[in-house]
């Protein structure tokens, strides 16, 4: 696609997005919150864990065969209805052709509606026990935990005083928020809301097949935008959470005098980078004809790039403290901090039709967690649960062996920096990432350990070496290379291992 062509959308996505008249302060603040630092707290942990539960977990299903990448890249024009993402059941069902329908209708038949699914979750979270998910997470080695508090479907995981007006009782009796943000806290992690801004199905049921309709699906009526701004502020009235992580789009109002007032309650909050402003110009979507045309546009981007949908976030809001990539990696070191977000299969929410062989291996887990932190970013790591709270335990299989690398590995990793190139390789072909704390240097091998000699280059000449268990290294200069000795060690690093090294 030639330059004109993205200029074109580019121009037509700001119009949806900007258009509509503004406040002269809002538009002013986001220059002057661009003055405030990152806090380092969020730079330094490194590891968080997302959790998506709602209504969508009773069902838990959606099509396994393809990841949300692949779907977008083969069948763009309606890639929603191919989604491996068990969170868009509601939406799927809008359309007879989907496989969540055919799924729906042979298990549980045209009377059952998806707000019977909100009934039975209200009941079935009574039997969940967030202590035990704290534990989880802190033996995991998370140092915060971000909460769906509101996904697509518009119920609310706390009693709010601003009730849905179009849904009785389509939010929890039970305050699951706060109770998680307490257990959490109790062992030292901080805590963070996700909350959908820019769909809400309960508002504008209309139906998704592709990225076009899904903008047209956001709501842009002012009483929505009275809706959103509300549950933000008592979320962060109530329960000060460290991270505001806003999905798809924010509806125009006074978003950025919200966030100024955020960052007035919680100094070291953060936000992410999808408080994009879809104002009412968004309606013209709901044409076929422009519909059609926007279309076209984004699924050429989409085939530029594999279908990476974190592309289609390539015009932040005016203001943000963290870059979202979901699902999507990169190869190069990034100046901007960042969160890699995934499923540890390709779903958020529990897809019970996924089996071991569809998540990640730990082996995979950990080498992809290292590779985001070597590239500055950190990893929030969904972890998909049952409609009761349960961890299924194939997801533990994944998070017990992290946790017990970053117990023996954590200085490699927690409070680090980037250091040298985002990857690298050594002499004989092992990956390679380095990290960096306060004069302390980390060469990360992407391998199991093997005793032997490792040549290092492009590296700083190096004084010593050592493995983080205190076995010293010795270290051989010559030709510009590092040659470091790895001895045969008692109980050897699987997976992934670190020498730390002082430079001359």
């Amino acid at each position: 696609m030639n330059t004109l062509k993205l200029l074109a959308l580019a121009v037509l996505l700001t119009c949806l997005s900007g258009c509509s008249a503004k406040d002269g302060k809002e538009t002013d603040l986001p220059a002057s919150l661009n003055q405030r630092a990152t806090p380092a707290w969020f730079d330094d942990a490194k590891l968080g864990i997302f959790i998506h539960w709602g209504p969508y977990t009773v069902p838990a299903y959606a099509p396994k065969a393809l990841s949300i990448n692949q779907a977008f890249l083969h069948h763009y024009d309606d890639a929603l209805l191919y989604s491996p993402y068990a969170e868009w059941y509601w939406n799927s069902l809008q359309f007879r052709e989907s496989q969540s329908s055919h799924y729906h209708q042979e298990h549980y038949g045209p009377t059952v509606t998806y707000d019977d699914f909100g009934k039975q979750f209200r009941q079935d979270v009574l039997q969940w026990d967030p202590q035990a998910w704290a534990e989880q997470f802190s033996r995991t080695g998370a140092k915060y935990v971000i909460l769906t508090t509101k996904h697509h479907d518009g119920f609310l995981l706390w009693p709010s005083s601003v009730r849905n007006p179009h849904k009785d009782h389509w939010q929890s009796d039970r305050d699951l928020v706060g109770e998680l943000a307490a257990a959490v806290r109790a062992r030292g992690m901080r805590f963070g809301v996700y909350y959908s801004g820019g769909l809400d199905w309960s508002w504008e049921p209309r139906g998704s097949k592709n990225i076009g309709d899904m903008l047209a699906a956001s709501p842009t009526d002012p009483e929505y935008a009275h809706y959103v701004d509300a549950h933000f502020r008592e979320l962060i009235e109530r329960y000060q959470p460290s991270v505001l992580w806003n999905d798809i789009a924010y509806p125009q109002g006074a978003l950025w005098q919200m966030v100024n007032d955020y960052y007035a309650a919680v100094p070291d909050g953060v936000i992410n980078d999808r408080f994009i402003v879809v104002g009412d110009s968004a309606k013209y979507l709901r044409i076929p004809l422009v519909n059609k045309i926007v279309n076209f546009f984004i699924e050429k981007i989409l085939k530029m790039h594999d279908g990476d949908i974190s592309q289609m976030t390539s015009m932040p809001p005016p203001h943000f403290d963290f870059a979202t990539r979901e699902y999507s990696p990169t190869t190069t070191l990034q100046s901007q901090k960042w969160e890699a977000t995934r499923g540890i299969g390709h779903s958020f929410a529990l897809n019970k039709q996924e089996t071991s062989d569809d998540l990640l291996t730990s082996r995979s887990l950990l080498r992809s967690f290292i590779d985001i932190v070597a590239k500055n970013g950190n990893l929030l790591l969904n972890v998909a649960v049952t409609s009761t709270g349960q961890i299924p335990a194939d997801y533990i299989d994944r998070l017990d062996p992290l946790g017990e690398w970053l117990a023996r590995n954590g200085d490699a990793v927690y409070d680090t920096r980037p250091w040298l190139a985002g990857e690298g390789v050594s002499a004989d072909g092992r990956a390679l990432r380095f990290t960096q704390n306060n004069g302390r240097y980390f060469v990360l091998v992407l391998e199991d350990y093997q005793p032997g000699q490792i040549e290092l280059n492009a590296i700083p000449p190096i004084l010593s070496a050592r493995l983080l268990d205190g076995t010293a290294l010795p270290v051989h200069n010559r030709d510009h290379t590092e040659r470091i000795e790895l001895p045969v060690v008692a109980q050897a690093e699987a997976d992934v291992y670190v020498i730390e090294v002082t430079l001359k």
